[in-house]
């Protein structure tokens, strides 16, 4: 079999790839889009000037200060029991409780729908008698638009262990 590869055929291949390359990289040069030129003008910088603080006291005038209020004693609840600051739960075996806007059993009611057995709530006003009932105002501490009055026989104290 004859070899087809010569010198010749070798050179001329060597060739026609050159001026492909570089007809390849004078197409990409002169089709190439132009790209614009940023502004190179200094920018302008803005120093502000902060003055020290000095040693210098101030004049204050002398006040009265009043005797602070007395205060409030308030009994920590026993374990289980209702009062103020105390976190409850409803318990209605799966009814559900109904908060109403003011303890009384012919207000409306707080909000749609009513509080399940497994919410919880902090009793934070109360105890207030109406229409026969303890009533306890509750606040749910994650939704501050669940919040009303509820009648103390179905709320039950979650005790705090320390």
């Amino acid at each position: 079999m004859k070899n087809i590869l010569t010198r010749n055929v070798f050179f001329a291949m060597l060739i026609i790839a050159l001026v492909l390359l570089c007809s390849t990289l004078a197409i990409i040069l002169i089709w190439r889009p132009t790209a614009s030129r940023p502004s190179l003008t200094p920018a302008s910088a803005a120093l502000i000037l902060i003055p020290a603080t000095t040693s210098t006291p101030l004049a204050f005038t002398p006040t009265q200060t009043p005797f602070p209020p007395t205060p409030v004693f308030t009994p920590t609840p026993a374990p289980g029991q209702i009062a103020i600051g105390v976190y409850v739960q409803p318990s209605t075996g799966g009814v559900g409780l109904r908060v109403h806007t003011a303890p009384s059993l012919t207000a409306d009611l707080a909000f749609q729908g009513a509080a399940f057995d497994s919410e919880v709530f902090l009793v934070t006003d109360g105890p207030k008698q109406a229409d026969g009932y303890i009533w306890w105002y509750l606040t749910a501490s994650y939704d501050a638009t669940r919040a009303g009055w509820a009648v103390q026989n179905y709320l039950v104290a979650i005790p705090i262990s320390h």
